[in-house]
């Protein structure tokens, strides 16, 4: 599954089509809404509730340049495209944005595109990569805060490039967030890939600051022994730090697993867990988002395979403590979801929520399908909802992004595809 690929004025309100309930052996799945391109297409960012009560992500594609957007939705399914990127000629105002958005103690919203942007037009390519983080406020007035790629040498961004996951808002009120590529530090340079990611500091004003470059540990057969690829943004803990995973390296079976690390507000740098330290790979690999921290003080998250079957394995939930000690709370099977893209979510329950991007009773001929679940603080597993268990998978399929909790207590998630159009949904799931 390639989600960066795809592409990833205003007030176009559409109120798509009428909300769908599905019975699922113990949980209801609403379709609230389906994309139909012209308003987006593709999400991959986990939503969010405003202080209005409506919820907000973007697509990756779609919209009215076909290069993604941002949305509203209300909890009954009415959706409004509040902004279409590429609005600007060569992208200059980014293009394909993957990840959700964070709104800020100054009420507007704060997100990246993983393209685009005004240092990064190659032949009049938008889909070209360095990316932008961007300022939009409820209303839809979009104002672009930086463009990656403002330092480099030609084929390295040493401010960073492509940023793929949501940004946090830090306790001293500025924004932090990661790229996927680019970097600054020798072994970022001198890298085939244009660098191996970096953790940013942004203002709400966009006066950006490089906090760290990953890869300064670089074995001999060019391996990343303390991490590399930040697919996932940071979690600021209650200890005032800074938690991530990325993607590949480490020093685990095969030094490419991925890791859990620790970063001080001073850049102090610290490796957590190396994903693949355990035979086959039962402890998981390739973290591909971002962890959270439990109401008990503990890290939570998601590696993409790994647990059963190796690095082709389904994946696995994972628990760390801040110190480095991780319990492997489950491992996912083919029927239960395979592959979870996403991070958790902890709900008033106390129980963890999440989706899996594959799998599932309906994943065949060629659908990946996949399914929204919960497992408990003790690993126990239950799939809460199974994907593409209409025809035509009207109801949606490949939940790439995570869910999040109303205040109504229902879940809310997306889908990458599927729906009336294929072009992705909008869902609820009562836990009633």
């Amino acid at each position: 599954m390639s989600y960066c690929c795809v592409g990833r004025t205003s007030f176009l309100v559409f109120a798509l089509c009428a909300a769908t309930a599905i019975s699922s052996p113990a949980q209801t799945l609403k379709t609230l809404t389906s994309f139909d391109g012209t308003d987006g297409k593709a999400p991959t960012g986990t939503l969010i509730q405003a202080t209005d009560g409506n919820f907000y992500g973007t697509t990756q594609a779609g919209g009215a340049n076909g290069l993604g957007s941002v949305f509203k939705v209300t909890p009954d399914g009415t959706v409004t495209t509040l902004y279409s990127f590429c609005a600007l000629t060569n992208c200059m105002d980014g293009s394909g944005p993957t990840a959700g958005l964070v709104q800020a103690s100054d009420g507007n919203f704060y997100g990246t595109t993983y393209y685009g942007g005004s240092n990064c037009v190659f032949g009049n390519l938008p889909l070209s990569g360095c990316g932008t983080v961007f300022q939009i406020t409820p209303s839809g007035q979009l104002t672009t805060l930086y463009n990656f790629c403002q330092t480099g040498n030609g084929s390295t961004c040493y401010d960073g490039s492509e940023p793929n996951s949501s940004l946090i808002q830090g306790s001293d009120g500025n924004l932090y967030g990661t790229t996927v590529f680019g970097g600054n530090n020798r072994n970022d340079i001198n890298s085939f890939t244009g660098g191996y990611g970096t953790v940013f500091k942004i203002t709400l004003q966009g006066s950006l600051t490089t906090l760290f470059s990953f890869c300064h540990d670089l074995s001999s057969t060019g391996y990343c022994l303390d991490g590399a690829i930040a697919y996932g943004g940071v979690l600021q803990a209650s200890d005032g730090n800074f938690y991530g995973t990325l993607y590949n390296g480490g020093t685990g079976l095969d030094n490419s697993g991925g890791v859990v690390y620790k970063l001080t507000s001073s850049g102090k740098y610290k490796v957590l867990h190396n994903f693949g330290s355990k035979r086959n790979w039962i402890d998981g690999a390739y973290p591909f988002d971002s962890i959270i921290q439990g109401a008990d003080g503990n890290l939570y998250g998601t590696t993409r395979n790994g647990g059963y079957g190796g690095t082709l394995g389904g994946g696995t939930a994972f628990k760390i403590t801040t110190s480095g000690t991780l319990t492997t709370l489950h491992r996912f099977r083919m029927d239960e979801g395979e592959a979870p893209y996403s991070a958790l979510v902890q709900g008033t329950d106390g129980n963890f929520y999440g989706t899996l991007s594959t799998g599932g009773p309906y994943s065949n001929l060629g659908i990946a399908a996949g399914t929204a679940f919960r497992v408990t603080a003790n690993g126990a597993f239950k799939r809460l909802y199974s994907f593409c268990s209409l025809a035509n998978c009207t109801d949606g399929y490949e939940p790439a992004a995570g869910l999040v909790q109303g205040t109504n207590g229902d879940l809310y998630g997306v889908t990458f595809s599927g729906g009336t159009d294929n072009d992705g949904t909008v869902f609820s799931i009562s836990l009633k």
